[in-house]
C-alpha cells in the first residue's frame, strides 16, 4: 500500500509545489488548507486529499488531528508547512500577535507530531517529519518580532523530536530566506532583495521542492537544518 505524506498549508506557494512535485512522483497525499482556493480544486482532481484547517486556535487543531486520523492509518512523512505572515506593524495587540504566531507555527506542529507519530511508526519504511522554518530564526527580525520568535521556537523543536522519535523518525528543518517573489512585488524590492544574498538570485519554489526530496531520500540525517539562503547571513 502507498502511504500519503501529509503536507499542511498546501493551498499556495511552496507548499503547492511540493505537494505537486510528489503527486507527480505518483506518492499520495494529503494537505490541509485555511481558505478555499483554485489550487485545492486542482490538487483534488490529481488525486490529493484535503482538509480545510486552521491552526490558530485549539479547537482548530483538534479537528484537523480528528480529520487526519480518520482518513489514514499510516503516513510517509509529516511537512509542516502552513505559516502566517504578520508584522508588529499591522497590530496593536501584541499579545494577539505572539499567541496567534506561537499557535500556528510551533503549538500546532509540537500537538500534530505528538498526536500523529503513531502513524509514521506504523508503516514499515523510512518516515521523516519536516519542519518549514525561516532564514529569521537564527537571525531574528526588527518587522517582524513574533513570528521570528515562533520560527525559532519551531527550530527547536526539530532537534527536540530528533531525539524522541529517533530511529524510526528522522526529523529535520528546511529555513529558507526568500524564494519567491509575489506577483505584486515592485522591481525596486525585487532588486533590493536580490541583493541581499551572496548568489544575487531569487530560485523560486523548486528550491524547496529539492530539499523536501532529498531530506525525503536521506538515510542519515535527523535534527538538522538545510539552510536555504543563498548565503544571505554570510552577507
Amino acid at each position: 500500500m502507498d502511504i500519503p505524506v501529509l503536507i499542511t498549508g498546501a493551498s499556495q506557494r511552496l507548499g503547492l509545489a511540493i505537494a505537486k512535485d510528489l503527486l507527480s512522483q505518483s506518492v499520495p497525499v494529503i494537505i490541509t488548507y485555511r481558505t478555499p482556493k483554485p489550487a485545492v480544486e486542482e490538487l483534488e482532481a490529481t488525486g490529493a486529499t484535503t482538509i480545510q484547517a486552521d491552526f490558530s486556535t485549539p479547537q482548530g487543531i483538534d479537528r484537523a488531528i480528528d480529520q487526519i486520523l480518520s482518513v489514514s492509518p499510516a503516513l510517509r512523512a509529516i511537512i509542516h508547512n502552513a505559516s502566517d505572515w504578520e508584522s508588529e506593524s499591522e497590530h496593536t495587540d501584541y499579545q494577539q500577535l505572539m499567541t496567534r504566531m506561537m499557535q500556528v507555527h510551533a503549538v500546532a506542529p509540537y500537538r500534530m507530531n505528538l498526536a500523529l507519530s503513531g502513524l509514521l511508526t506504523k508503516q514499515p519504511g523510512p518516515a521523516d517529519i519536516i519542519h518549514m522554518t525561516d532564514y529569521v530564526q537564527d537571525t531574528g527580525s526588527d518587522k517582524h518580532i513574533a513570528y521570528a520568535a515562533s520560527k525559532a521556537a519551531l527550530h527547536n523543536l526539530t532537534l527536540s523530536f530528533a531525539k524522541k522519535l529517533a530511529p524510526k523518525v528522522k526529523v529535520n528543518s528546511i529555513a529558507p530566506a526568500l524564494l519567491m517573489f509575489n506577483e505584486g512585488d515592485s522591481d525596486a524590492y525585487r532588486q533590493k532583495a536580490i541583493n541581499k544574498s551572496l548568489l544575487e538570485t531569487v530560485p523560486g519554489a523548486a528550491e524547496a521542492v529539492k530539499a523536501v526530496n532529498y531530506l525525503l531520500s536521506s538515510e542519515y540525517m535527523t535534527g538538522q537544518t538545510l539552510h536555504l539562503d543563498g548565503g544571505r547571513l554570510l552577507k
